[in-house]
C-alpha cells in the first residue's frame, strides 16, 4: 500500500489551503440564534460519513446550518446521501482531508465508524474547525487525552452527540430531581444496555466496488473484508466487518459498552455528580460473555463478531457510598437509588414514586435550568443539542456535552471493555488517569495505528 501523504503535505497541494482557519468566528449577535439566520447569515457544515447515523442527524444540523460537503468512502453512500440530503447540490469527497482544506467550511459533523472519530476530531480541529463527532469520542483512553489537549489547546468547540444531555422531559429533568434531593443520598445505579451482535462465521468475499476499503480500514490493522446474507433481513443487513455491524469488532469499536454505554453511564456519573457525590471511578469488576476465544485480551478468532454478547459488571467509586452495575440483561435506561426512594428514565419514560410525586411537590422553575448550565432550552432531544451546540459556537463556551466531561465518562466504558477482554478487575487512578497494578491492562489503554494512517498532529 502506497503510504497517504501527510495532512501538512496534503494541505500544502490543495489550493483551498485559509491562512485564516484558526482564527476565531464573529458574530454580531451573540444571543440571536442562528436557526433564525438567513441562509447567507448561516455557518456552513460539512458532514464526513454519510452512512446510516450520519443520514439520520444531519437533517437537523441542516436546520442550523448549510450543509455544502459530503464526505464518505464509500461512492454509493456518498451518492445517496447527497440525493437525500441536499437533492444532489452538495460537494462530495472521498478524503476528508479534502473537506477540512476548505476555508468556507466552520463545522463538521463527524458521523464516521468509531475508529475513524479522534484522528478526524483533532485534524479538524487544528484545521481552525468546530465540530459536531458522533459518540463514542474515542477508540481508547490515550485518545481522549490528546483529543482533549487539542481542545484546550485551539480553542475549538467541540459538541459530542450524546444527545440525551439535551433532553429536558425526560434526562436532565431526572438529574433535576436527584439534585433536588428528592431520592436522598444516591446508593445505587443499576445500567441497563443490552446485549452485543451475534455472528456466525462470516467468509471474506471480495470488496464492493463502490468501497475503498483499505481507507474505511484506516487507523485500525489490515484484514479481508467479511459479508454473510442475513437469511431474514435486507441485503445491507447482512453480517459483516463493516457498515453498520462495525460495532461488533473491538477492532473499530466497543461494543454495547460505547454504543448505549457512552448514552447511559454517562447519565448514571451526572447523577452522580447532580446528588453532590464523588463520581471518580476506581475499579471495574464483572464477567462477561463473548462468543469467541481471548488470549491476553486479543480475540483468537477473526471470522465472527468478538465483542461481548453479555456482562455483569461492577464499578466503584472514590468514596464508596454509591456503586454502578451495567448489565445486558434488565430494561434499556438507568435505576437510581437513593436512601428516600428511586427513579428510572430512559428515551420513553421517567418513573417513580419521586416523580408521581412532583404533581403535588413541582420542582423549582430553575431546577432543570441549572442542570442545564443556565443555557438556552429550546427545543428537545437532537434538536436542542444541535442548537446547544450553535450557542456554543456563538459564545465560545463550553456546550453541554464537552469532551472533557464526556471523556471522563467514556474512560469507565473503556475500561469496562479492558475488564470484559481480560476477565478480571481492573483498577484505575483518577488524579493520573492511568490503569495501576495491572501492565498488560495498562497497555490496552492505547492501540497502534496502522502505517499511513496516524493521527497527523502537522
Amino acid at each position: 500500500m502506497k503510504k497517504p501523504t501527510t495532512r501538512r503535505q496534503f494541505l500544502a497541494q490543495t489550493a483551498a489551503v485559509s491562512a485564516a482557519a484558526a482564527i476565531p468566528y464573529h458574530f454580531t449577535s451573540a444571543q440571536e440564534s442562528t436557526k433564525s439566520k438567513s441562509k447567507n447569515e448561516q455557518l456552513q457544515f460539512a458532514l464526513i460519513g454519510v452512512g446510516g447515523n450520519g443520514t439520520r442527524t444531519a437533517p437537523v444540523g441542516k436546520e442550523f446550518a448549510n450543509l455544502v460537503a459530503l464526505c464518505d468512502v464509500d461512492a454509493d453512500h456518498l451518492r445517496d446521501g447527497n440525493q437525500l440530503l441536499t437533492g444532489g447540490k452538495a460537494d462530495t469527497y472521498s478524503d476528508y482531508r479534502e473537506v477540512l482544506s476548505r476555508d468556507d467550511i466552520d463545522v463538521v459533523q463527524i458521523s464516521t465508524p468509531d475508529h475513524w472519530h479522534a484522528k478526524i476530531l483533532i485534524e479538524a480541529m487544528l484545521a481552525g474547525k468546530d465540530a459536531y463527532c458522533e459518540k463514542p469520542l474515542t477508540l481508547t483512553i490515550e485518545e481522549g487525552k490528546l483529543v482533549r489537549r487539542m481542545q484546550k489547546e485551539t480553542g475549538r468547540v467541540v459538541q459530542v452527540g450524546t444527545q440525551q444531555r439535551s433532553s429536558f422531559d425526560k434526562f436532565n429533568k431526572a438529574l433535576a430531581i436527584i439534585a433536588e434531593g428528592r431520592i436522598g443520598k444516591l446508593k445505587r445505579m443499576v445500567v441497563g444496555i443490552d446485549g452485543g451482535g451475534w455472528s456466525p462465521e462470516i467468509p471474506a468475499v471480495a470488496v464492493p466496488d463502490a468501497l475503498d476499503w483499505d481507507r474505511w480500514l484506516g487507523p485500525t490493522p489490515e484484514m479481508p473484508y467479511r459479508y454473510l446474507r442475513h437469511p431474514s433481513k435486507e441485503a445491507d443487513k447482512g453480517y459483516t466487518n463493516c457498515h453498520t455491524q462495525f460495532r461488533w469488532w473491538y477492532e473499530h469499536s466497543g461494543g454495547k459498552l460505547t454504543d448505549w454505554g457512552a448514552h447511559h453511564i454517562d447519565i448514571a456519573m451526572l447523577g452522580i455528580a447532580a446528588a453532590g457525590q464523588n463520581n471518580d471511578p476506581v475499579s471495574v469488576d464483572g464477567t462477561a460473555k463473548h462468543a469467541v476465544d481471548f488470549k491476553d485480551g486479543i480475540p483468537v478468532q477473526t471470522d465472527r463478531y468478538n465483542t461481548a454478547q453479555g456482562f455483569d459488571l461492577h464499578v466503584a467509586f472514590a468514596d464508596g457510598d454509591v456503586e454502578m452495575s451495567i448489565r445486558h440483561d434488565v430494561d434499556n435506561g438507568i435505576l437510581f437509588e437513593g436512601e428516600l426512594g428511586r427513579i428510572f428514565v430512559n428515551r420513553g419514560k421517567l418513573v417513580g414514586k419521586p416523580v408521581e410525586d412532583l404533581a403535588s411537590n413541582p420542582l423549582p422553575e430553575d431546577a432543570i435550568s441549572k442542570i442545564y448550565r443556565g443555557m438556552p432550552m429550546k427545543q428537545n432531544d437532537r434538536p436542542a443539542h444541535w442548537e446547544n451546540f450553535m450557542y456554543a459556537i456563538e459564545n465560545r463556551v463550553q456546550p453541554i456535552s464537552d469532551v472533557h466531561s464526556h471523556m471522563k465518562m467514556l474512560n469507565v466504558c473503556h475500561l469496562a471493555g479492558i475488564c470484559c477482554r481480560l476477565g478480571r478487575k481492573i483498577n484505575w487512578d483518577q488524579s493520573t488517569e492511568q490503569v495501576v497494578g495491572d501492565e498488560l491492562a495498562h497497555s490496552m489503554m492505547s492501540r497502534p495505528y496502522r502505517e499511513g494512517y496516524e493521527i497527523d498532529m502537522s
